[in-house]
């Protein structure tokens, strides 16, 4: 299968394009956010990577009339979970926060929590393609993110917000000027997963009041989430409220506990190299 034939797109004006792998149908399909500046592009999240991402950009003309004029293509995952970070080994330029970088540049696939099934594939991508076969490849990132490190694009700017919670290097990266918080699984219109390896409850409960605080201040006015669809300021709010409220009864404690033990067994027989 082709490139062009793997993954879609959504313009959303403004130099912003939702992509989506159209033949990953499972809730953990991640979001690729694409976003031309007049002097570097970025793209947010990468998806499995088990077609040419950057081909499909390319055929598809996403870049402009004169993508040569600008630096290579920047790719930055939120996070270094599998259905993020599996196709950051596809781009010359790589970025990741710190406290992700050796779990990416050892193809840790513990860390990035790689679960995929035959079933969440509709239509394989090769023949005598199996999903017992996919591993997240190592890939060393060349730009180490650091809370409130600015991705200059030129006309626009990205800052990187330290998000910690759902995992340990999760991030957001807010355009300042335009209200837009790109969330990756920081937050995200849906049930929120606090019992993965190195998630940690109090960490997502302080980043969850930073985002509370920043609808307060007014400085978000959309969501681009890393899965799901959009949403605005006040949906915003109440999900991150809702965490707080719940995230640290004894209910959610036990929930958290025993899914994390699950999900930490599970994983280590899946990925055995990878868990020691």
């Amino acid at each position: 299968m082709s490139a062009a034939d793997w993954y879609a797109h959504k313009s959303l004006g403004d130099g912003l394009f939702w992509i989506q792998e159209r033949f990953y149908q499972s809730d953990n399909r991640a979001n690729i956010w694409l976003l031309r500046g007049s002097h570097q592009d970025v793209v947010i999240d990468t998806g499995l990577g088990l077609r040419s991402l950057p081909d499909y950009i390319d055929a598809k003309g996403l870049l402009g009339k004169h993508p040569a004029r600008k630096n290579p293509l920047l790719a930055i995952a939120t996070h270094a979970h599998f259905d993020h970070s599996g196709g950051l080994h596809q781009f010359q330029q790589v970025g990741v926060h710190s406290a992700e970088v050796d779990a990416l540049a050892n193809g840790d696939n513990f860390e990035t929590v790689t679960w995929l099934s035959d079933r969440e594939i509709t239509m394989a991508p090769s023949p005598g393609w199996r999903a017992r076969h996919y591993k997240v490849k190592a890939v060393q990132p060349t730009h180490i993110l650091q809370e409130g490190d600015v991705i200059n694009l030129g006309n626009r700017q990205l800052m990187v917000l330290h998000m910690p919670g759902h995992s340990r290097g999760s991030i957001c990266l807010h355009d300042r000027d335009n209200k837009l918080l790109f969330s990756g699984d920081v937050v995200y219109d849906g049930s929120m997963i606090d019992w993965l390896p190195f998630s940690r409850v109090s960490d997502y409960i302080s980043s969850c009041e930073r985002l509370v605080g920043l609808v307060d201040s007014e400085q978000v006015d959309q969501v681009l989430p890393g899965h799901y669809n959009t949403f605005g300021a006040k949906r915003l709010h109440r999900i991150a409220s809702t965490y707080i409220s719940r995230a640290d009864t004894c209910p959610a404690k036990f929930s958290t506990f025993a899914w994390r033990t699950l999900a930490g067994m599970a994983l280590r027989a899946s990925n055995p190299r990878s868990a020691c």
